[in-house]
């Protein structure tokens, strides 16, 4: 187009310095007979005539140049980059990519012989299979500053779901603000932020689902802010019931909110700190007019073969919950230590005298080393670890064999609060709970991923019912993980 325009200006000018020189001349010199003038007078309009069919092509060519780049504008788009396929218009302003997950985890549960029938279902955990995650859903954009995604989950603890809402909910972006409506997982910690298709081990640790049960966690019902720069990221939300959940008389009201900096960096290397906090200011009210506003803390062992929790608090009749953690991670090259620290509240609602408000801990320390080389990646729009970069996608014929990574982590869940009090309404005996895990990873390429893992689970808990028997035990685990995820 710019070739188009240059042209006809050097045409007019052409023309113009054509009809001037023309012109001077037919002045210097006096005509010698009236023939002549008339045969110069029909050269000139020869000339005219010549160059107004030229401005009359270049106008025409113009005018199908702009057509030509209006058409290519407005052109609709299909790719597929990294597996994920994309529709999108030609300007980018509205586009429509597909998405797919599948985590299939099985596992097996090696356990003591004749442990108290007081245990349940506990006694005898699940060997077997289940699809963790099993995910169908479409993200893009539209009117270029609004984001959108939708997504539904046929997984689930224990046992497949019935598929259920997992994320729906619009943004807008005007940088570096982010406006976000919906059912989503708000932005609440360094572990809860990350993806679940990159994470280290197949489940978060028990601390850090314990502190994003209470206002935050998926499908939770939100509306978030969020700012985001080079070093620092700030994000806060008010929240309210999960998609999906039960009716309730009255639905919980909660805030949340996160900072996220990076102090120090380098080429190869960064260093992350962060705190975070949630307060539910309005429990759900269970029944009506009466009834009790109920808050649980409560996990199970980091693994989901098997649907049973070991350690929680049970139902308090409460009037609010806390939690408040800190965030401390740091990266060399293709080396990543992570750690959070968490602190749990709940207020009871009307306690009897001499019964105080429950108090719990807990935290992980965590690391990876991928075995070839690769970092992982730092995610500039969350904060958090994503996985690496794959250097030589699988391709046994070029001898290229993936990523590899060996991974550990250590984590605490303290849910005791005066266990051994002499007054029964002061006790809570949700259990601590403690895992070892070690685990291997292998990504073949950026879309697929393996890994087996080896967990070390111990609990300790007394019977919250008073009994004689305790609900410990200790047993180990093994888990393989199989994933494609674009």
């Amino acid at each position: 187009m710019i070739k188009t325009k240059t042209a006809f200006r050097t045409a007019l000018i052409a023309g113009v310095s054509l009809l001037a020189t023309a012109g001077a001349a037919a002045a210097q010199t006096a005509p010698a007979s009236p023939q002549d003038a008339a045969a110069r007078i029909a050269a000139l309009e020869a000339q005219l005539s010549t160059l107004q069919q030229q401005v009359a092509d270049l106008k025409a060519a113009t005018a199908a140049s702009f057509k030509d780049v209006r058409t290519v504008q407005s052109a609709t788009t299909v790719s597929i980059a990294g597996a994920k396929p994309t529709i999108a218009s030609g300007d980018g302003a509205y586009s429509a990519t597909l998405h797919g997950v599948m985590q299939l985890d099985a596992a097996q549960y090696y356990q003591d012989k004749g442990l108290p029938a007081v245990l349940g279902n506990a006694r005898d955990l699940n060997n077997g299979t289940n699809f963790r995650r099993a995910r169908l859903g479409v993200d893009g954009k539209f009117a270029k500053n609004f984001d959108y995604s939708i997504l539904l989950d046929f997984g689930g603890a224990g046992t497949d779901g019935a598929g259920q809402l997992q994320e729906l909910y619009v943004q807008y972006n005007y940088a570096p603000f982010k406006i976000r409506v919906g059912a989503y997982a708000p932005n609440l910690g360094l572990e809860d932020a990350a993806s679940t298709n990159g994470s280290l081990f197949p489940e978060r640790p028990s601390s850090a689902e314990a502190a994003r049960s209470l206002a935050g966690a998926d499908r939770r019902i939100a509306l978030q802010g969020q700012v985001v720069r080079e070093r620092w990221l700030l994000s806060g939300a008010v929240t309210g019931a999960k998609a999906g959940d039960g009716q309730t008389f009255d639905e919980q009201l909660g805030y949340l909110g996160r900072f996220a900096f990076v102090p120090a960096k380098g080429l190869d290397w960064l260093i992350h700190v962060g705190a975070n906090a949630s307060v539910v200011a309005t429990p759900a009210q269970s029944t009506a007019l009466t009834g009790a506003y109920n808050v649980t803390l409560q996990d199970r062992p980091e693994l989901r073969v098997d649907g049973q929790q070991l350690v929680t608090t049970g139902a308090i009749d409460a009037e609010g919950a806390r939690h408040y953690g800190l965030e401390l991670a740091a990266q060399k090259k293709n080396l990543l230590i992570q750690g959070e620290y968490f602190d749990y509240k709940i207020d009871r609602r009307n306690p009897a005298a001499g019964v105080s408000d429950p108090k719990f801990t807990g935290w992980y320390v965590e690391g990876g080393w991928v075995l070839t080389g690769e970092a992982r990646k730092y995610n500039a729009n969350n904060f958090a670890f994503d996985a690496p970069a794959i250097a030589n996608p699988f391709d046994p014929k070029a001898h290229k064999w993936g990523a590899w990574e060996l991974a550990g982590r250590y984590s605490v869940l303290d849910l005791n609060h005066h266990e051994n009090a002499a007054l029964a309404g002061d006790r809570v005996r949700g259990g601590e709970q403690t895992i070892w895990t070690v685990g291997l990873n292998w990504f073949p390429n950026s879309v697929t991923k393996f890994s087996v893992d080896y967990l070390d689970v111990d609990v300790d808990r007394k019977d919250p019912a008073g009994g004689l028997l305790p609900l410990s035990q200790s047993y180990q685990a093994v888990n393989l993980r199989s994933q494609f995820a674009f």
